[in-house]
């Protein structure tokens, strides 16, 4: 019996035991993967095409959840699905929690107040927090240090991959700031109000958004005046996202020299591979001086 014991535990602390990480959403995964490089790869719970902000939990995703080592997750405000699942589990790490992560806190009287999904008690801050490089990098922080805290024996690889996230986070935004330098005061429109921590970092001209969250339909008020400023001259672009139609962007662009693009905040096509979140970032760039520049 003591034999067993000691073997349990030898092999649970042996190289060969597989650390099983998961994340929540595919952004989330993109950054984990890059800080268990070399150690072991990171599951996405949620498929690409599947949005947070309106999503089912099923008995394999429970089953999933539970048999995870970390899972890693960004809290209730953007996964409300997952708020009971997790309860009784101590492998979770909501990463909303941490002061030590800049937030962008609504203020009730700017119409944002039921932002989160309907759980206003949730606490009214923008819960797209992997859309800025600040932001990205104190959770890839907070990520590093938990998984130094579950598998000490790699803590040096964990703290090296954190390093190394930096270096090439700050590369790819320096490459941003140039690349969107000649765009930035084009004015433009988003399908919904995600892009906050992205548009504040690189001092974007964000006129406004169709909707503060996909699972609402934009009001007819709102319609009204963005399709009264699209036929003004201070609109280059409106942008849709590919989870949802782009039918009410369609009917109010109809008719007005404004262009169309995408952005995609769920990385849905981004291949996980080394850099894929710095590609990712860079693609945002991408999309936004394409459709930005006339």
């Amino acid at each position: 019996m003591i034999f067993s014991v000691i073997s349990s535990v030898t092999w649970a602390n042996s190289q060969d035991s597989t650390l099983k990480v998961m994340t929540s959403i595919k952004p989330l995964q993109l950054i984990t993967q890059e800080l268990t490089k070399d150690v072991t790869d990171t599951e996405v719970l949620l498929a690409s095409n599947t949005s947070p902000h309106d999503y089912a939990l099923k008995p394999s995703d429970v089953r999933r959840l539970q048999a995870a080592d970390l899972f890693i997750w960004v809290g209730p405000g953007l996964e409300s699905f997952l708020e009971s699942a997790v309860q009784a589990n101590d492998n979770t790490l909501q990463l909303d929690q941490y002061d030590a992560i800049d937030k962008i806190v609504y203020d009730e009287h700017e119409g944002h107040e039921h932002h989160d999904d309907g759980h206003h008690h949730h606490g009214n801050y923008n819960p797209h927090l992997w859309l800025g490089p600040i932001q990205a990098q104190q959770m890839a922080q907070i990520i590093s240090q938990k998984l130094s805290e579950i598998d000490p024996s790699h803590a040096t690889q964990y703290a090296q991959n954190y390093q190394h996230f930096v270096t090439q986070l700050d590369a790819t935004v320096s490459n941003i700031k140039q690349q969107l330098e000649p765009v930035k005061q084009h004015g433009y429109y988003v399908f919904h109000d995600a892009y906050d921590y992205y548009e504040q970092y690189f001092g974007l001209n964000h006129l406004g958004a169709f909707t503060v969250s996909p699972d609402r339909r934009p009001g007819a008020k709102s319609l009204i005046a963005i399709r009264k400023a699209l036929l003004s001259d201070q609109v280059y672009c409106v942008f849709s996202e590919p989870q949802y139609t782009p039918a009410v962007i369609e009917s109010v662009t109809r008719g007005t020299k404004v262009k169309h693009g995408v952005l995609d905040p769920l990385a849905t096509d981004q291949a996980v591979e080394p850099g894929a979140y710095f590609q990712f970032l860079s693609q945002l760039a991408a999309h936004f001086t394409q459709c930005l520049t006339k």
